[in-house]
C-alpha cells in the first residue's frame, strides 16, 4: 500500500511486506544525498515559524557566530545565530534565558544534524531566578513596600551623603568625580561593602543600618556597576528590601543597569540609572524636573525600541533573492564546519599539552631519583651517622674498660705483699731465700734478710723463741 504524505511528512513510500524486492527497481542513496535531499526537503516545509525554548550549551566563535541549543523539558533543538543576524538582534543570549526565536529548521549535513538557523530572537523569562524575582516582587508589591505613599523625599541641598559600595570599584571614583564637580562642599561617607556574591546583601543592610544609626548622613545611596541577572541577585533579595523599607533616610538605588529593574530598585525612594547619574540627582535642587527629564528618556528609548522592533519585523517579511539566499546559508554551513574544526582542534592541543606536561613531570621525578649528587648527598648522611654512632660506642667502650682496669687495679693492690708492708709488717728471707715463718726454722748465727715497704735490711740470728700464740691464716 502507499500511504498519502500528512503535511510535515516526507513523500515516503512504504511497499507490502509480501511484496519481493525487485533488485531493478531499487534505489540506493549515498549518505550525502540522502542528507542533503532531507535538508532540502526540511528547509521548504519549515521555512519559516517560531520555536520558544530556554538557552543552553551558548558558545561564541571567533567568526562571529553564536552556537546555542533551545531546551524545553525533555527536548532539545541545536541553533546558531549567524554573525549578520548577530550584529542585528538587540537580546544578548545567555544560558537560561528564555526566549522566541525566528528562523527555519535546517539540517547540518557534516553531522547529519537537525538544527534551527535563528533569524530573529526575544526575550520571554529568564529561567527560574526571573521567577523567584517576580514570586517575591508580587509579594513585596502587596505588603505595599512599592507604595508610592511610603517614599520619603530627597533632601534639596544635602550636605553629606552614605554611598553603600566596593572601595576598590571605578563606582566609587565616578560618584565623587561628578559630586565634587557639582557640589564643592558635598562631603561623602563610604561604608565598604561587597557588591556581589552571597554575603553581599547583608553587608549592605549592615551599612543601612549603620548609617541610620550614626545619624551622620542626610541620604544613603546603595550602588554597583551593573551586571548580569545572576551578578544582581543581591539586590533581588528580600532581606535588603525590608532594610530597605525600614530605613528612616531615603535611599537613591544607583544598581547601574538601564533597562532592569531590581528589587531595591522598587522599595528604594528614589532609582537612578547609574551612580554617576545617582550623584547628579541628589545634587540637583530641582531633583522633580530631572526625574521628569528621566521619565521622558526612558518613554523615548521604549518609543525607539517599538520602532526598531517594528522595522525589523517589515524588513523579514521582505522577500530575499533565492539565489542569494541558498548562497548565503551555504556559506554559513561552510563557516559553521570551520567553527568545528576549530573547536576539535583546540581541544586536541590542549590534550596534547597536558599529555606533554604530565610526561616531563615524571621524567623530572624519575632524573631526580637518579642524579648522583643526590644519592652522594644521601651516603654522606649515612656515613655521617655511622661515624656518630661509631664515636658514641668507641667513647662508652673506652669508659668501661677504663673503669674495669681501675677495678682490676684496685684488687690487685689489695693483694699484693707491698701493700701488707706498707702498714708497718715485714717478710724475713733466710740465707737460701725461703721465707721464715717459724723461729724453728732458723740456727743461732745465720744471716737473715728483712723486707721491709722502704728496702731490706740483714741481721744475725742470736736466738729463736717460739710464741704461745698462733697466728691463723
Amino acid at each position: 500500500m502507499t500511504p498519502t504524505p500528512q503535511p510535515g511528512q516526507l513523500g515516503f513510500t512504504f511497499e507490502s511486506p509480501k511484496a519481493a524486492p525487485n533488485p531493478a527497481q531499487r534505489r540506493i542513496w549515498t549518505v550525502a544525498e540522502l542528507v542533503g535531499d532531507v535538508r532540502e526537503a526540511i528547509e521548504r516545509e519549515y521555512a519559516d515559524l517560531w520555536v520558544e525554548g530556554e538557552i543552553s550549551n551558548l558558545r561564541s566563535a571567533p567568526s562571529g557566530h553564536i552556537y546555542f541549543t533551545l531546551k524545553d523539558g525533555d527536548s532539545q533543538l541545536p541553533a546558531v545565530l549567524f554573525r549578520r543576524q548577530a550584529t542585528l538582534i538587540r537580546l544578548r543570549p545567555e544560558d537560561g534565558l528564555h526566549v522566541l526565536v525566528r528562523g527555519k529548521v535546517s539540517v547540518y549535513e557534516q553531522r547529519g544534524q537537525m538544527q534551527l538557523i535563528a533569524e530573529f530572537m526575544e526575550p520571554v523569562g529568564a529561567g527560574s531566578l526571573q521567577i523567584a524575582f517576580e514570586q517575591l516582587k508580587a509579594r513585596l508589591q502587596l505588603e505595599g513596600l512599592f507604595a508610592p505613599e511610603r517614599k520619603k523625599p530627597l533632601p534639596g541641598f544635602p550636605h553629606c551623603i552614605g554611598i553603600i559600595t566596593s572601595p576598590t570599584g571605578a563606582v566609587i571614583r565616578d560618584f565623587l568625580n561628578v559630586g565634587s564637580r557639582r557640589h564643592e562642599a558635598l562631603n561623602v561617607l563610604l561604608y565598604p561593602a561587597l557588591v556581589q556574591g552571597a554575603s553581599a546583601a547583608i553587608e549592605v543592610a549592615a551599612g543601612i543600618e549603620y548609617f541610620n544609626d550614626a545619624k551622620s548622613v542626610d541620604v544613603i545611596v546603595i550602588a554597583r556597576g551593573g551586571g548580569s541577572l545572576e551578578d544582581l541577585a543581591p539586590f533581588n533579595s528580600e532581606l535588603l528590601a525590608r532594610a530597605i523599607a525600614a530605613s528612616k533616610l531615603p535611599i537613591v538605588s544607583a544598581i547601574g543597569h538601564e533597562t532592569d529593574f531590581t528589587i531595591a530598585d522598587f522599595v528604594a525612594d528614589l532609582r537612578a540609572p547609574t551612580p554617576s547619574a545617582a550623584a547628579e540627582i541628589i545634587t540637583e535642587a530641582q531633583h522633580k524636573v530631572v526625574d521628569q527629564v528621566e521619565t521622558l528618556w526612558h518613554r523615548l528609548q521604549r518609543a525607539c525600541r517599538f520602532h526598531l522592533i517594528q522595522s525589523r519585523e517589515r524588513l523579514n517579511r521582505v522577500q530575499i533573492d533565492v539565489s542569494s539566499a541558498t548562497l548565503r546559508d551555504a556559506f554559513g554551513r561552510r563557516q559553521q564546519r570551520l567553527d568545528e574544526l576549530r573547536f576539535r582542534m583546540e581541544a586536541a592541543w590542549q590534550a596534547k599539552i597536558r599529555t606533554a606536561s604530565e610526561q616531563l613531570a615524571q621524567s623530572t621525578t624519575r632524573l631526580l631519583r637518579q642524579d648522583a649528587t643526590h644519592r652522594l648527598r644521601l651516603y654522606q648522611q649515612r656515613l655521617a651517622t655511622l661515624g656518630s654512632r661509631l664515636a658514641h660506642a668507641s667513647s662508652a667502650r673506652f669508659t668501661t674498660s677504663r673503669l674495669q682496669l681501675k677495678s682490676y687495679d684496685d684488687r690487685l693492690v689489695g693483694l699484693s705483699p707491698l701493700a701488707v708492708l706498707n702498714r708497718g709488717y715485714a717478710l724475713v728471707y733466710g740465707e737460701a731465700g725461703n721465707l721464715i715463718k717459724s723461729p724453728g726454722t732458723t740456727r743461732e748465727g745465720e744471716i737473715v734478710t728483712t723486707r721491709l715497704a722502704q728496702g731490706t735490711l740483714k741481721s744475725q740470728v742470736l736466738g729463736a723463741e717460739r710464741s704461745t700464740k698462733q697466728i691463723h691464716e
